[in-house]
């Protein structure tokens, strides 16, 4: 079938499984120019099919020669219909691993759930043994808890009153006004059960107790704290909260983890353009002014090379790992620079539908969304029929 993306808001219906192969291998080809790193040899990759998963995956298998475990949840294809992006992704990962001769299994589930969770401990006993380096990269709305069985809701919102202030919708270029209403109690409580560190605890403390972990084990998972311009509605809204209780959340495991020498990290990222990163007001007209600063600059980075840097210059370096007072990795370093950040400030009071074409990048941003996807890579011949079908028999 001929495969075109389909939009429907901030999300694109369709994905293209040569396209987002061509991602793939262009993920693996960035890390394998970069040199091995002295890493990890087996890992546990929790959200392993998009975004920073994904290129925590690839890092660790092409740059460490790491057999590598992925969990995620992506929708397989049926005829007529293309699976999610994450499933050609992790199929495109998996047939690159095991022509290069590297183990890698993945799991397709829900990581919330107690069955998950067995299945993986299962195959990490039976194949790997222990692993030493467990990435948590979840990036879901909702959540059932395991052990209550209520389902908990994650939401967008500021705390305290309404915040209002320019977006910009990236497929036409508009930029207006949004006003998002303040959160309740509720609507806290719900976003830090789904998107806090509970279940990325749960998972530790559940490989811990069955002897999965290897002496010495890290264990990391990804963060955002971004500019003044979008605090309102990001790290001081509901949001905040649920990162504030993941980054509470390393200190706690790395606690549990001192009988076997392991550390627990929360790394701060960079703003990229993400399917959840997509859905925040705000942050697709930010992300559009830092990119045309940052690619200025020469400093412009994406998931892959963050977490390639992520490896080879803080995690893998032979040395203690650099954290800032609150004991997080800052790999948004450059982002959070005050030449850059005082760039995009000046650039927001001009932002408007007019400037915006030649103050700021749109067009990378429409670009790096279509390439979530699988479309706009070059090499790949969009107008001829492609496999919807795609399957891989290590994913279970």
């Amino acid at each position: 079938m001929i495969i075109e993306p389909r939009m429907r808001g901030f999300i694109c219906l369709t994905a293209h499984p040569k396209g987002c192969e061509q991602n793939v291998k262009n993920q693996i080809e960035y890390v394998k120019s970069k040199g091995k790193i002295d890493g990890a040899k087996r890992v546990l990759v929790i959200g392993a099919s998009t975004g920073f998963g994904m290129a925590s995956r690839i890092s660790s298998a092409f740059g460490c020669d790491a057999a590598t475990i992925g969990v995620f949840f992506e929708k397989p294809p049926t005829e007529g219909k293309t699976a999610s992006p994450g499933w050609y992704n992790s199929a495109a990962f998996e047939n690159e691993a095991h022509k290069a001769g590297l183990y890698a299994k993945s799991i397709n589930g829900d990581a919330f759930s107690k069955e998950v969770k067995q299945q993986t401990l299962d195959m990490i006993k039976s194949d790997l043994g222990q692993v030493d380096l467990v990435i948590y990269s979840l990036a879901s709305p909702v959540r059932m808890h395991p052990q209550t069985g209520v389902l908990h809701r994650s939401t967008l919102k500021p705390i305290g009153t309404t915040f209002t202030n320019k977006t910009v919708d990236f497929h036409t270029g508009n930029v207006s006004q949004v006003s998002i209403e303040p959160a309740n109690q509720e609507d806290i409580d719900n976003t830090v059960k789904v998107m806090g560190g509970e279940d990325w605890s749960m998972w530790i403390e559940d490989l811990k107790n069955a002897g999965l972990l290897a002496t010495g084990a890290t264990t990391i998972a990804y963060s955002y704290i971004g500019p003044a311009v979008t605090e309102a509605v990001y790290r001081k809204g509901t949001i905040g909260r649920a990162k504030d209780n993941l980054e509470a959340s390393a200190f706690t495991i790395t606690d549990s983890l001192k009988d076997i020498n392991g550390k627990a990290y929360v790394s701060v990222n960079k703003a990229l353009v993400t399917q959840a990163s997509s859905a925040i007001p705000v942050i697709p007209l930010y992300i559009s002014l830092l990119y045309k600063i940052m690619k200025a600059d020469g400093i412009h980075e994406g998931c892959i090379e963050q977490i390639q840097r992520l490896y080879s210059e803080r995690l893998y370096t032979g040395k203690d790992v650099s954290t800032d007072s609150s004991g997080r990795i800052r790999i948004d370093d450059w982002e959070m620079r005050d030449d850059v950040q005082a760039e995009v400030s000046d650039l927001w009071t001009k932002a408007t539908t007019e400037t915006l074409p030649e103050i700021g990048d749109l067009a990378g941003y429409k670009q790096d969304f279509l390439n979530l996807f699988g479309f706009g890579f070059d090499g790949v011949d969009y107008n001829i029929d492609a496999n919807e079908m795609v399957m891989v028999s290590s994913i279970e």
